[in-house]
């Protein structure tokens, strides 16, 4: 019997034919990130190759960790913004300390997740819904353009919130200077352009070569268009960076855990995305061990924070990717552009960096999904239904506030936050249906008026488990539906599976009180562990339990005992 090695797992099992597809796709793939690396590392703050820096260990060190076999991992706008929010107040002026700790905190990044990794932490990223996801990726591509839009028009830069930096933005509207301007924009247009009609062209390496042509041509830089200026060819020294101390490490530990959460985050919907198209599954756990390990890869080798991608990874799959021999192709290529190409890049126009940026960022805008949560919240659904949609919308749009007004890191935890207490709101009022009999099944009466509902009879379900949280709101919503001709309540708990002992003296307060007002109270279709809970909760006189609904109200005239059939309609 063979044993299945843990490293390059993609790799295993290897088809011959599969070797074209894969070069083709890491040239494909590396014609994007170039650009785009140079361009991330601006968001983050530094020097452009450092994105080149940080791309080659990190392909290769994911491919030997991770377990998808399409996952493109580099520098990426959302880490790169992060990494400047939190680098900014630590290093003040001093932009060799800034780079520094850039590179430090994609160490501490690293190590953060080979440890979540190890002891299987993969399950964290669903506490980050994708309403909160996706409304802080709003904001954050929002503060990306905002913080872009200078370099567009050949002015100086705002600092602040977005609000400050757009109003900053329209105050200097007078001084921008035309031909940066217009460099910018016929980038931003070729970029997009391409995207749209020719989406299997690199646009951005085109703009790239473009703006350089046109510098070497027009002599831009003379003319006041900014560029990128000299590049150290060659590669990195590897190690760890220079003038970070024990401390600084310490401070960027728990901002490395919000990188870590938003980078994995965004990294495994991509794997999973491709993962399910190709018919393979993807590994969490795995998948924070090849993040994390990208990390420290990139941060020894003076790099800057990555995560997957999901626009490169989407190249590489429609590029026809089968394994990570494509991203390990891409490192061969980015070694030989350190190497040999990096003076190429040296009259890139500062304009034609800011137009890759915000034509890579500005699909990351999603209104339309925001749109879509605002339209279910104005839907008028009963009771849980609702409340998960106003949930859910209102987490979107305090992720979304809370980056545009506090910066990124604060808005992922604003976000997250609201996110919580709104679940934690939610599952204190469960929806509690009164449910009627037509045929051979009990249908939520709230959803079908038309059904007649005997007077004396109430059934209801409670459409969650019950526990210390909810067991007073579920106790006074039976009670306000029963009335003055009630004779019997029966509380259909197959829709709630769980039960602790708080809830299970609930009902047997529930039970007395009722017998107070001379209303029986019965429970059919329980679980196993729902009648444990009650024997333990010794709830007084033993409460009727019953096999079935129709069980339960046997003894009441005009409905049949018969087996009752699913009811949850």
């Amino acid at each position: 019997m063979t044993t299945k090695w843990p490293v390059f797992e993609s790799l295993h099992g290897y088809r011959r034919p599969w070797l074209r597809a894969d070069v083709l796709a890491g040239l494909t793939v590396w014609a994007v990130l170039v650009p785009e690396a140079l361009a991330y590392a601006s968001i983050a703050g530094v020097p452009p190759v450092v994105g080149l820096y940080a791309a080659v260990p990190a392909l290769v060190l994911y491919a030997l960790a991770g377990s998808s076999r399409h996952l493109v991992v580099g520098p990426m706008s959302a880490t790169a913004a992060l990494s400047a929010a939190i680098v900014t107040p630590l290093a003040g002026a001093d932009g060799g300390h800034y780079i520094a700790l850039s590179t430090a905190l994609a160490v501490a990044t690293g190590l953060m997740g080979l440890v979540a990794g190890a002891v299987r932490l993969g399950f964290v990223a669903s506490f980050i819904s994708e309403p909160v996801l996706k409304g802080f990726i709003v904001g954050l591509a929002l503060t990306i353009i905002v913080g872009q839009v200078p370099k567009l028009l050949g002015i100086d830069k705002h600092d602040g919130n977005f609000f400050e930096q757009a109003w900053g933005v329209l105050t200097d509207l007078g001084e921008t200077h035309w031909r940066t301007l217009l460099v910018g924009l016929l980038s931003l247009i070729v970029v997009m352009g391409f995207k749209r009609w020719l989406p299997l062209v690199p646009g951005s390496l085109l703009a790239v070569v473009l703006g350089i042509g046109a510098v070497a041509v027009f002599d831009l830089d003379d003319k006041g268009v900014d560029i990128v200026g000299h590049i150290d060819s060659g590669l990195p020294s590897l190690g760890l960076p220079g003038g970070v101390d024990f401390h600084d490490y310490l401070d960027l530990l728990g901002p490395a855990v919000g990188v870590l959460l938003i980078g994995f985050a965004e990294g495994l919907g991509a794997a999973k995305t491709y993962a399910a198209k190709a018919g393979y599954e993807v590994d969490p756990n795995r998948e924070l061990l090849g993040v994390g390990a990208a990390n420290l890869g990139s941060g020894l080798a003076a790099g800057m924070v990555v995560n997957g991608s999901l626009s490169k990874t989407a190249v590489n799959g429609s590029a026809g990717a089968k394994s990570q021999l494509s991203g390990l192709v891409v490192a061969a290529l980015t070694v030989l552009t350190l190497l040999f190409l990096t003076g190429l890049f040296e009259d890139l126009p500062d304009a034609t960096l800011a137009g890759v940026v915000i034509a890579a960022v500005i699909e990351l805008v999603d209104i339309a999904a925001l749109r879509r949560l605002y339209r279910v919240w104005t839907v008028r659904l009963a009771g849980i239904y609702g409340k998960a949609a106003r949930a859910d919308f209102t987490a979107a749009v305090a992720a979304m506030v809370g980056v545009l007004l506090f910066d990124t890191l604060p808005g992922l935890l604003i976000g997250t936050g609201v996110s919580i207490l709104l679940l934690v709101y939610r599952s204190s009022r469960p929806h509690v249906a009164p449910v009627v009999k037509q045929g051979t099944l009990w249908l939520d009466a709230d959803r079908h008026p038309h059904l007649r509902q005997r007077p004396d009879l109430l059934v209801v379900r409670v459409e969650s488990g019950l526990y210390f949280a909810n067991a007073d709101h579920v106790r006074h919503r039976i009670e306000q539906l029963c009335t003055d001709r009630t004779e019997l309540v029966v509380l259909d708990a197959e829709t709630s599976p769980t039960i602790d002992v708080t809830a299970a003296a609930m009902l047997g307060d529930l039970r007395d009180g009722l017998a107070r007002r001379g209303i029986d109270f019965r429970v059919a279709r329980f679980v196993g562990q729902f009648g444990d809970a009650l024997d333990i909760a010794k709830t007084g006189a033993p409460i009727g339990v019953y096999p079935t609904v129709g069980a339960a109200v046997a003894d009441l005239t005009e409905v049949p005992p018969g087996e009752d059939t699913d009811h949850r309609r």
